[in-house]
């Protein structure tokens, strides 16, 4: 009898945040995660993420980059896995990711079968728990979006999925 009940809350509640995801505005949410050995704080716009993975087995992929780890089955399709630290300069050559990696897909609209290798999840983030910080001058790619600040100091970089999806130089995978 207990259990069902907690299975009533629980059914509950999970209804009570549906609700409430419905009327925020998906623009200002983001996923958090971790890149690097500095542990690079960066934001994916929510609607642009997909599905996230765990490690799966890969199949290297000769004449690419080093950040091109290789292919792999997630779900029954064939991903492109992209090391997102070593990507960006954040990560060095002889350096391996952490074993608690896990892998975010693209959203299924940018019709790109690509999985980027993060160090690790940090949660969502959204508007409320961030405040903009003034841009710096320094020169960014496209797909370098604002820079954030949480309620504990850290700096947060937003990462527009959409804009690299069409990098020139994150599709050029061949060396």
């Amino acid at each position: 009898m207990a259990d069902r009940q907690a299975l009533r809350d629980l059914q509950a509640r999970l209804a009570e945040r549906l609700r409430a995801t419905k009327t925020e505005d998906r623009k200002l949410s983001w996923l958090a995660v971790e890149c690097g050995s500095q542990k690079q704080g960066l934001l994916f716009p929510l609607p642009e993420a997909g599905e996230i993975f765990a490690m799966a087995p890969l199949m290297r992929v000769s004449h690419t980059h080093r950040w091109f780890l290789g292919v792999a089955n997630l779900r029954g399709s064939v991903n492109g896995v992209i090391d997102l630290a070593g990507f960006l300069g954040l990560r060095a050559a002889a350096e391996a990711p952490p074993e608690h990696a896990r892998l975010v897909g693209l959203n299924g609209a940018f019709e790109l079968n690509c999985a980027l290798l993060v160090d690790s999840l940090a949660g969502l983030r959204n508007a409320e728990q961030l405040s903009l910080v003034a841009a710096d001058g320094q020169p960014r790619p496209a797909f370098a979006g604002e820079r954030y600040r949480d309620e504990q100091g850290r700096v947060w970089q937003e990462l527009k999925l959409s804009a690299l999806a069409v990098d020139e130089a994150f599709l050029a995978i061949v060396q």
